[in-house]
């Protein structure tokens, strides 16, 4: 398959060869389809070429309808989604995978992750490896992954992750985890980048300041973090106006004293769920979602 460019944006080049847009637009919470699908034709419209799915947020077909609708090619666009927690198994990915690309209404994915590393996601990470052998994946990665699953994934794989989807964002920055995925050449992908809009984050005096000598918002401030730290970061929004100002980062650059502003936010503590919660665990492997 031929190496795609995304029009001049930056890139991080996975550990595969592969280059995955720097910022991408995420689509987790977006349950309406018509909202979704003009989400998505707004941002890949704005200039966003990489869109993460997951067949859990129910909106594949949305996604696969926008991208139809976008005027945009297929070949242009960096499309992700997700095998979920009771499709783990060699038998059921495998099942899971066509079903994603059936509702995308696409022959390939660019990216495909495991979306938890609970139930027999050995056995899924099987499946990845021959579906990326087989030409229909372009990358494998993985997402809330601890260190300690990443190193059972390693004694049990023969083709790496080439990322890791966690939560990140300047007051949970996991920078243990951070330090493994960068010394074994995983990227860090974080999800929920602004802290799902936490109104004491975005209203932080110190990332205000930061903001207003580069007439930014401190959510431009956060995700121009993350671009600088070689994150790939994908923030959501189904407002235009957002979604817009999310993409407007590449025309400023942070000293390394303003780095050291927001990396000093970090609090330590989570926003959302801990993949090492054994009642979190037990709850998505009894759950079923209809997908």
């Amino acid at each position: 398959m031929q190496k795609k460019t995304y029009a001049g944006q930056p890139v991080v080049t996975l550990n595969n060869g592969v280059d995955i847009p720097a910022l991408g637009f995420g689509v987790w919470q977006m349950e309406n389809p018509d909202e979704c699908e003009k989400a998505v034709v707004k941002a890949i419209h704005t200039g966003y070429r990489m869109i993460d799915t997951a067949a859990i947020y129910q909106n594949e077909t949305a996604v696969g309808q926008a991208v139809k609708n976008s005027g945009v090619s297929r070949d242009e666009l960096f499309i992700t989604s997700k095998v979920w927690v009771q499709d783990h198994g060699y038998e059921q990915t495998k099942k899971a995978f066509q079903r994603t690309l059936d509702r995308l209404q696409m022959d390939y994915l660019d990216m495909y992750l495991v979306h938890w590393p609970y139930g027999d996601f050995l056995g899924t990470w099987k499946a990845l490896e021959e579906l990326y052998a087989e030409g229909k994946i372009t990358a494998i990665g993985v997402c809330n992954f601890t260190v300690e699953k990443l190193e059972e994934l390693k004694a049990n794989s023969t083709v790496p992750p080439v990322i890791n989807q966690i939560e990140l964002h300047p007051v949970f920055q996991q920078k243990e985890l951070q330090i493994y995925d960068r010394e074994n050449n995983i990227i860090t992908q974080p999800w929920s980048p602004l802290g799902n809009g936490n109104a004491d984050l975005l209203n932080n005096s110190q990332l205000e300041a930061v903001a207003g000598k580069y007439s930014k918002t401190a959510a431009q401030v956060i995700l121009r973090w993350h671009l600088q730290e070689g994150f790939v970061v994908i923030p959501k929004s189904v407002t235009p106006s957002r979604i817009e100002e999310n993409f407007n980062v590449f025309d400023f650059e942070l000293t390394e004293e303003e780095m050291d502003i927001v990396r000093s936010l970090d609090t330590g503590k989570r926003l959302f769920f801990d993949p090492k919660d054994p009642d979190w665990e037990e709850k998505m492997l009894k759950s079923r979602a209809d997908i």
